[in-house]
């Protein structure tokens, strides 16, 4: 049995993580209205993966005996103005999972609970990963995505970006 805190916060982890997926959805038909399919398929395989962590964090609660409230998922309250905003706001949004992440480590590590503390594990790791991409994507506009060339060049490289399943597997 989970503890009451953490049961909580992992709970409101998995509508987070869904927020998530919806908040890349809204990037990725801002990016298709703007005729940038590359961008558009790379939030749109980011918003899949936020979904598939949510279905993580709600099987990890299954398999420890808790059941899941889901919560509506709020619209993004953003405005997308120019094509570097996605991106900014991304990055953000990234850092502030992140944060979510290890206060739930916190408290699992407050009541010694290990199994969570180990499931997190690939959690920090995976935000780690999130973080430098979002960052990544900043750069690399930032130095080649005001020059129409280096925009039609990220965006085929962003193209070609393929869905992957996590790696985490539960049973």
């Amino acid at each position: 049995m989970l503890d009451k805190k953490v049961t909580e916060l992992l709970v409101d982890q998995v509508n987070k993580e869904f927020y998530s997926s919806y908040l890349y959805l809204a990037f990725s038909n801002y990016y298709t209205d703007e005729g940038l399919d590359g961008y558009a398929n790379w939030y749109m395989i980011q918003a899949q993966e936020e979904r598939d962590h949510a279905l993580l964090f709600m099987k990890y609660l299954q398999n420890n005996g808790e059941s899941v409230e889901l919560e509506a998922i709020a619209k993004p309250d953003i405005k997308l103005e120019k094509h570097i905003d996605p991106l900014e706001e991304g990055y953000k949004h990234e850092q502030y999972v992140t944060s979510l992440v290890h206060n739930i480590y916190e408290a699992a590590a407050g009541c010694k609970d290990y199994r969570t503390m180990q499931f997190l594990d690939w959690f920090v790791q995976e935000q780690g990963e999130e973080e430098r991409n979002a960052e990544d994507m900043i750069k690399k506009y930032q130095l080649f995505g005001t020059d129409a060339k280096g925009l039609y060049a990220l965006n085929e490289e962003y193209k070609a970006r393929v869905y992957s399943a996590p790696s985490l597997v539960l049973d």
